[in-house]
């Protein structure tokens, strides 16, 4: 069944030199980085508030580190540097043994991330959702958004595509990859939720071989079908007030909007299951209490757009270096069960899924931009790569790496009258290490 809708003239909005769809941390990037080098920018965010998963779905661990040290900084950097002054943002432990370098406090995130795009003079629209692309003769014009006020046109010279789903390319034209291969699907998403009312000492002076046998008790009871399946790396280390633990599975088709209503609620039902067995029978939960859930369930993968490049498993191990580098990564093939299982790679951590320790691959410019639009480019998890490459790079550190870059890189193309792909590489990593970024080893093109 289809319905006719009449053609009609739409009111704009905002005129504006780039166009950033999506509040992310990969579109706050963008759209500082292309506002600081002198663009007019507007950012439209369907929540809200700005940060996506680190704010709405309470993912607030970054990784930065290639075990040796830190590698990941530019826009990562100053985040970091303003959430710790606030108080917002802590030096994990292990650092720089670990990937994992920081935890922040989502909250604070929301006000840190606000803050750097009003500095920038960036327009900002939250409760506004991309709708149509507005395409003409093989370029993208701005988007048509759905108001209070009625319909409305945003029209911009570059668009940039942050809406972690490649909605606006996708609807443009663009061809996208879904899922792995074999049986198409994604990795598998996480309610992640913070607790409170906990005794911490109660808890943690329990004898080990006590803790060690409630967690096979727990796991017992998740084989048995008494509990929903949770991650095997929840421990009673995480029984602690405030603390936001990754261990809460689903799995489904994140672009099925009934579907993934279903699985948030049964997500949010799973979370209250755990505590509920836990608080009968480890002392120190007597009195726990959800203090919090997601906003929105943590998506990991969905559509991956086709780009000029595409990041592959090889390129991530082999800690490939690229001409047109960005910046670098690091993370691992960290694949999140598709089936819902709660298991993941990460727990693995091995030669077969790990990064060589003290090494990082290059971020290419390549994955954000397109052969169809030369005006559009994407940013953050559905830049181009397969889905092992993905599950490296769509962490939030490296989803920043490509907003800086991009941002940059659009600028560039609205001084130079030239498209995207066209800029000059050099000048691009000029830019990028005066503003803060790491970009080491670089090959000739």
């Amino acid at each position: 069944m289809e319905v006719l809708i009449p053609s009609r003239k739409v009111p704009v909005l905002a005129e504006t030199d780039v166009l950033v769809c999506g509040g992310g941390a990969a579109g706050v990037a963008a759209a500082c980085s292309a506002a600081r080098h002198g663009a007019s920018v507007a950012l439209i965010e369907r929540w809200p508030f700005v940060g996506g998963m680190a704010t709405a779905a309470l993912v607030n661990i970054w990784h930065r580190s290639d075990r040796e040290k830190m590698v990941i900084y530019g826009l990562v950097e100053e985040v970091t540097q303003r959430a710790q002054k606030r108080g917002w943002a802590t030096q994990y432990p292990s650092f720089p043994r670990v990937h994992e370098t920081h935890w922040f406090d989502p909250e604070g995130m929301k006000i840190v991330l606000q803050d750097m795009l009003d500095e920038a003079k960036v327009r900002t629209f939250c409760y506004t959702a991309a709708g149509e692309p507005l395409v003409e003769d093989g370029e993208i014009h701005g988007v048509l958004v759905h108001t209070k006020q009625g319909l409305r046109a945003l029209r911009a010279s570059i668009v940039i595509d942050a809406t972690g789903d490649g909605d606006l390319a996708t609807n443009a034209g663009v061809p996208f990859d879904f899922g792995r291969e074999g049986d198409g699907k994604v990795q598998g998403m996480t309610m992640m939720y913070r607790v409170c009312g906990i005794d911490e000492a109660k808890v943690q002076s329990l004898p080990d071989e006590d803790k060690q046998r409630m967690m096979t008790e727990m796991r017992a009871a998740s084989v048995a079908g008494e509990l929903p399946p949770y991650s095997p790396a929840f421990s009673l280390w995480h029984a602690r007030n405030r603390c936001i633990p990754n261990m809460c599975p689903v799995a489904g088709n994140p672009l099925d909007e009934e579907e993934l209503t279903r699985l948030t609620n049964e997500s949010r039902r799973y979370v209250h299951a755990y505590w509920d067995w836990l608080r009968l029978r480890v002392p120190g939960l007597e009195r726990v209490v959800i203090e919090q859930t997601g906003f929105s369930l943590g998506i990991r993968e969905s559509r991956r757009i086709r780009g000029l490049k595409t990041l592959d498993k090889e390129m991530v191990l082999g800690a490939q270096k690229q001409p047109d580098a960005l910046g670098h990564g690091i993370w691992m093939i960290d694949i999140h069960d598709p089936k819902g299982t709660g298991y993941t790679t990460w727990m693995d951590r091995n030669a077969s899924n790990m990064v060589p320790e003290g090494q990082s691959y290059h971020i290419p410019l390549g994955i954000c931009l397109n052969e169809q639009i030369p005006n559009l480019a994407v940013v953050g998890r559905c830049a181009s790569s397969t889905h092992e490459g993905h599950s490296s790079v769509r962490v939030q550190t490296h989803c920043m790496v490509m907003g800086q870059g991009v941002g940059t890189a659009a600028a560039m193309a609205l001084e130079s009258g030239k498209p995207m792909h066209a800029v000059n590489i050099e000048s691009l990593r000029k830019k990028l290490r005066a503003d803060g970024v790491y970009l080491e080893e670089v090959p000739e093109s």
